[in-house]
């Protein structure tokens, strides 16, 4: 069966797609095309979601692992950067797209786009929708190079792991499953949480952490499609704890290598490793609705990342909890060869700050009764819809998908700003290079799930926020 779609820009025979003018793909017909992928009937999102993937495998926008150019720092060829890898949480398309203009006019392609297992629930995307979201920016932006979709935080929960350990790393390695499936090519296996600090010695304190992370990363390595080595990372500390030890390091890498030897011999381990050096998710916010300063220990980066890449070959030590630092500080992480940090919560904040009075007064009213369980007693009216109004994001997204053009335009604008000066700082301009020349994507077409057109005809709203 033939179709053509995008004015006969694209075509499908027999469940094949070719692209005969790109061009198009850069239109708001890709902002209808991904707009049925996320608020399509479910005939209509599949067929919208199998389309924007296999345009991205014809043109080049692939997901892919991290993984070799993070071997390649663990080696010393390649290095003076840190990675940014972005929580898109809500606005999703807008906010990729500002991600993919700005890595493209600054030669950019070392950045991870992620998403959390706990964002996953209160953003309401799953992974399948989350990789159609970040193509399809992609695209509409010009982009023609791999794509980093990361897992981040795909974390075991000490409560529940307590009462019933299998049921819970069962849990995180069907999600694993899933997000491998979607396209996610890099996971962060977060089992620090088991980490036992009343135990006598840093070995028996980081066991079941590095046990259990041995067991899920064998896992991965599993469900990895062929040709491909996921990017894994490992954490040996709690975000918000007490700062990271290379003694620490030494204990985990040393028990989850010799646990992974035995029970998946032969296969890759981790690229990187999480440590914690002073930060916080989502930073300290005080009654007055600000943000506390945090003194994050640098010495401490850049200890642990040397010894991770000189002993362990890993890309070096990832920082989380980083975008609410102050603008000071972000240079230094290129300086100390930090692999890579974590950012979400200032992109949040630029988003609720550009919203229309009224839709803000609406979320934050939502707030006051679905999210009244999470207020502790001394919470100002400020940090209560500071700490929750993430949880806003899911219920109210078609609201910030449906936001007026000028709105739209102006948090463009304002994340263009944000975006180069955190790639600027960070020194991944021009490393799209370095990219080229360790990452091979490797193409994979997927069988069309329904026949029948898909519905591309661009809403009267869409715009091209590019300006």
């Amino acid at each position: 069966m033939h179709e053509e779609l995008m004015n006969g820009a694209v075509s499908i025979d027999d469940g094949r797609v070719t692209v005969t003018d790109e061009s198009a793909l850069a239109s708001p017909a890709m902002d209808a095309l991904v707009r049925a992928a996320v608020f399509g009937d479910q005939d209509s999102k599949d067929n919208a979601r199998w389309l924007i993937w296999e345009i991205g495998q014809e043109v080049g926008v692939i997901p892919s692992s991290i993984h070799e150019l993070y071997a390649a720092r663990g080696r010393g060829e390649t290095g003076g950067y840190t990675v940014p890898a972005i929580n898109v949480r809500g606005m999703s398309y807008d906010t990729a797209r500002a991600i993919f203009r700005t890595a493209k006019s600054l030669n950019a392609g070392a950045f991870l786009l992620e998403i959390a297992r706990s964002e996953i629930a209160y953003t309401d995307q799953r992974p399948s929708e989350y990789v159609a979201v970040m193509t399809a920016a992609a695209l509409r932006e010009g982009w023609r190079a791999p794509i980093f979709i990361q897992g981040d935080h795909f974390q075991v929960n000490a409560k529940k792991f307590a009462v019933d350990p299998v049921p819970e790393v069962n849990n995180v390695k069907a999600l694993a499953r899933e997000a491998i499936a979607a396209g996610f090519y890099n996971i962060d296996v977060d089992t620090s949480t088991l980490v036992d600090l009343s135990k006598p010695n840093l070995d028996q304190q980081q066991k079941t952490n590095y046990e259990q992370a041995a067991d899920i990363a064998a896992f991965v390595r599993s469900e990895q499609p062929r040709g491909i080595d996921i990017s894994l990372g490992g954490e040996i500390g709690e975000v918000g704890t007490e700062n990271s030890t290379v003694e620490e390091l030494d204990a985990f890498m040393d028990g989850f290598n010799r646990t992974l030897a035995r029970i998946a011999p032969g296969v890759e381990g981790l690229s990187k490793i999480s440590v914690q050096s002073g930060t916080t998710h989502g930073g300290v916010v005080l009654s007055d609705g600000t943000i506390a300063d945090v003194q994050i220990d640098f010495g401490t980066l850049e200890r642990l990342s040397k010894v991770a890449r000189e002993k362990y070959g890993l890309a070096g030590a990832v920082q989380h909890g980083a975008s609410t630092l102050p603008d000071s500080a972000f240079h230094n992480f290129p300086k100390t060869e930090t692999a890579e940090i974590h950012l979400a919560t200032n992109f949040q904040t630029m988003l609720y700050d550009h919203l229309p009075d009224a839709l803000r007064s609406e979320i934050y009213e939502w707030l006051r009764e679905n999210a009244k369980d999470e207020r502790k007693s001394g919470d100002s009216d400020e940090q209560f819809f500071y700490k929750t109004r993430k949880k806003a994001l899911g219920p109210f997204k078609k609201k910030f998908w449906d936001l007026d053009s000028n709105t739209r335009k102006s948090l463009a604008a304002a994340y263009d700003e944000k975006f180069r000066f955190l790639f600027t700082q960070l020194g991944i301009a021009g490393t799209a290079d370095q990219v080229a020349k360790f990452v091979k994507p490797v193409v994979q077409h997927r069988p069309q799930p329904h026949e029948g057109m898909v519905a591309v005809a661009a809403a009267p709203d869409d715009a091209d926020l590019s300006d």
